[in-house]
């Protein structure tokens, strides 16, 4: 009990002194399924939303027409977000020829300062550092917590949404984007 103790303070400290909570936490192997289920909405319209991308622009969502969106609000503070962030990076690279674009819309403070090393240590190559400044998007989209995933069609639409950590590269949840976001999407 002291020792668990122990290591709660030396993450606690760890954290204090400008750590991540996912820096911090013994990595775990991803799960085999989603905490969360998916909930098949809509289509639904989708509130304004800008987010800023990769080279530091301000983008919204009418400007990704024809594209498949899976947008996942995430920080790396946020443990389950930490998680999952490998299976969203293999996800964006089984997509990406399909027109399904894998936006993760970090809600860190310190913005690309904080994602970028996250990146690197965790080896994520085929998602951009996109950012939800002042988690303005998480706001105006309803998100009850993080991370949470909106699946959007290509007419710019919510067609479901999923709260909590999944292993999004899985068979099952890749076939539920592809159905959602693709071509199929009515």
């Amino acid at each position: 009990m002291i020792a668990g103790r122990r290591g709660a303070l030396a993450r606690i400290g760890t954290l204090m002194a400008g750590g991540t909570l996912g820096a911090a936490l013994p990595q775990r192997p991803a799960r085999a399924q989603a905490i969360g289920k998916l909930r098949e909405d809509g289509p639904k319209p989708l509130p304004a939303i800008t987010l800023i991308d990769p080279e530091g622009k301000s983008r919204d969502i009418p400007s990704f027409a024809g594209k498949g969106i899976v947008l996942n609000l995430w920080a790396t503070w946020c443990p389950p977000c930490v998680e999952e962030m490998p299976a969203l990076d293999r996800l964006a690279a089984l997509l990406a020829p399909e027109d399904i674009l894998v936006i993760p819309a970090s809600s860190d403070r310190n913005g690309r300062a904080q994602v970028e090393p996250f990146y690197t240590r965790a080896g994520i190559r085929n998602l951009g550092i996109w950012l939800d400044p002042k988690s303005a998007a998480m706001r105006a989209l309803g998100a009850r917590g993080l991370p949470t995933t909106i699946l959007i069609d290509r007419q710019g639409r919510e067609r479901g949404r999923l709260e909590g950590a999944a292993a999004w590269d899985g068979e099952a949840l890749a076939a539920d984007v592809r159905r959602l976001c693709g071509n199929g999407a009515a």
